[in-house]
């Protein structure tokens, strides 16, 4: 019989691609990054328990290529800073994706909220565009023109905030939670190498929409914005187990209709 494809890989079929992976090359991506501080309030509402606002209420957009070989990949992140028993990174609200393949990992092992998105990162002469968008919507725009190189930083680490969680099969769950299982909270820590970062004088456009409201984070005053060449690797650790009641109230962030958390058919139907 031929191989099925669908059946269960052997093990030295799933050592092979694990060492596969663990032989990939450093990965080059440029993006522009726009930093701004936004109105308190707002940001420490979108932060779910146990994560508390910073000193500092900051928003932080990067939008970036990826010139990864036959496969180009556009990749965005909008998220908010944030702070969980003393370690202050940042909480992600929506990482658009312009590829399947860079979101099903990330969800479904980090719990980063990834979707499907359109990301434009231009450059012509002096004159650079950064854009996400999704539903025709260009959600968060980024121009501006060229001002001069800037030191390279030195290598350096982040963190991003992740929650992994399942919503429950029936809406409830066994224990009326409204998850499967006990969500969680993911440290991510992203190894961080620049090689190339140019200055940007320009301006961040924030539109309306009611799939990516990012228009209620408005920027209040603008830090900076930076054009750069940059290389990451990550680890995920699951730091902390969550309160499911703390957590659902904020579960919507990740879908564009709350509805979405139960899309099957109504009690009694057909």
């Amino acid at each position: 019989m031929a191989r099925v494809r669908y059946g269960a890989r052997t093990g030295a079929e799933a050592a092979a691609a694990r060492a596969a992976h663990s032989r990939l090359p450093a990965v080059w991506s440029t993006g522009v990054t726009a930093l701004w501080e936004s109105d308190p309030d707002a940001v420490a509402a979108v932060l779910p328990p146990p994560l508390e606002p910073t000193g500092r209420p900051l928003v932080r957009v990067n939008i970036s290529k990826v010139d990864l070989p036959g496969y180009p990949l556009g990749a965005g992140s909008f998220a908010v800073a944030a702070a969980h028993d003393g370690v202050e990174g940042w909480y992600p609200l929506v990482m658009p994706m312009t590829h399947e393949r860079a979101l099903t990992g990330g969800r479904e092992v980090f719990g980063e909220p990834k979707k499907l998105g359109e990301v434009t990162v231009e450059r012509e002469g002096l004159m650079v565009r950064a854009a996400l968008a999704r539903h025709g919507i260009a959600f968060v725009e980024v121009r501006g023109a060229v001002s001069g190189p800037l030191p390279l930083p030195e290598p350096a680490s982040r963190t991003d905030f992740y929650f992994k969680f399942l919503p429950a099969v029936d809406g409830s769950g066994a224990d009326g939670s409204g998850f499967d299982a006990g969500p969680v909270l993911v440290h991510c820590v992203r190894d961080e190498r620049v090689r190339g970062l140019e200055r940007i004088t320009g301006d961040v456009v924030l539109r309306e929409s009611v799939y990516d409201p990012v228009a209620d984070l408005p920027v209040r005053e603008l830090v900076g914005i930076t054009l750069g060449e940059r290389t990451t690797d990550q680890k995920g650790t699951v730091v902390a187990r969550v309160d499911p009641g703390e957590l659902l109230p904020y579960a919507h962030q990740r879908y564009d209709d709350p509805h979405q958390l139960l899309d099957g058919p109504p009690e009694g139907s057909a």
